[in-house]
């Protein structure tokens, strides 16, 4: 939807004006220069503020937000089936049953059976990694909790950063208008003995750096740095169901109950009833 609410910026902002009787010549006229100065010092800002690591990780997150939704209800149920159907293997045939199959998930038929799930890198390694490390180690439920939330912190730390420079460009784009606009009042300035419709027309063109700034970031930026941290918090939110199921399970709860407590702590929205749940195992189960 972040393309679709980008034309309806545009549409309404500058059908707007044409409407109210507005001329888009001197705005396309001066728009080229005032984005060089404006996006050039932002630009600068952003190299001069981050690590490379950042710079790439923002300029990827930014892209994704356009088009990315998040979960949907369909992801949670395929992420539920695959953890049910993994927690019965372990609970029926002991942990060396289950060992082939978290070391290498794109070989494993019960992995392979969602692939919308298998695509997400992140929450396979997540719960593969996890399964290692308490059959390798004797951990309890309490040390699994912490290692869980330190991985999903860790995880998003980086991503966060790359939100908070997108957030810091969007900060930063009307006072860099001003200083296009003021640049141009400058130029202005050695133009006075010019005439009016002159002056009119430079100071037009400096005004249009002002608000390219202001619309840049309000319209774009700004909502570019919201979706980001929306889908950080989906992803988290994503690792937050798997890392339920994994330490009931390491409570010792059984395959229903782990995959319970995964369920309750999916978001209203996208949580699947008790029922719908209960309907899809059957299915999965009798196929």
């Amino acid at each position: 939807m972040g393309f679709v609410g980008a034309i309806v910026v545009i549409i309404c902002v500058f059908g707007g004006f044409v409407a109210a009787g507005g001329q888009l010549g001197p705005v396309m006229h001066a728009a080229p220069l005032e984005l060089v100065i404006i996006f050039g010092a932002a630009l600068g800002g952003f190299i001069t503020g981050n690590p490379m690591k950042t710079l790439k990780m923002a300029g990827k997150m930014a892209i994704h937000s356009m088009s990315a939704k998040g979960p949907q209800k369909e992801e949670y149920v395929e992420l539920l089936q695959l953890l049910f159907n993994l927690f019965q293997k372990f609970r029926k045939e002991g942990p060396q049953a289950v060992e082939a199959h978290i070391e290498s998930p794109d070989k494993s038929d019960i992995f392979t059976a969602y692939p919308k799930i298998l695509k997400n890198h992140h929450a396979i390694d997540f719960i593969c990694d996890t399964m290692k490390t308490t059959l390798a180690a004797d951990l309890s439920q309490y040390d699994v909790d912490d290692l869980l939330d330190g991985d999903i912190k860790a995880a998003h730390a980086e991503e966060h950063a790359a939100q908070h420079a997108i957030q810091a460009i969007a900060d930063g784009l009307p006072g860099l208008g001003i200083v296009a606009a003021v640049l141009g009042i400058i130029k202005t300035m050695s133009h006075l003995t010019e005439g009016v419709e002159k002056i009119g027309s430079l100071v037009g063109h400096a005004l249009v750096g002002t608000m390219l700034g202001v619309f840049l970031a309000y319209g774009f930026f700004g909502p570019i740095a919201t979706k980001m941290l929306n889908d950080i918090e989906a992803e988290g939110r994503f690792l937050s169901v798997i890392k339920a199921a994994l330490v009931a399970l390491q409570k010792g709860a059984n395959p229903n109950t782990c995959v319970e407590y995964a369920r309750r702590t999916i978001s209203p929205h996208e949580r699947p009833s008790f029922k719908e749940l209960e309907d899809k195992l059957k299915e999965k189960k009798a196929a």
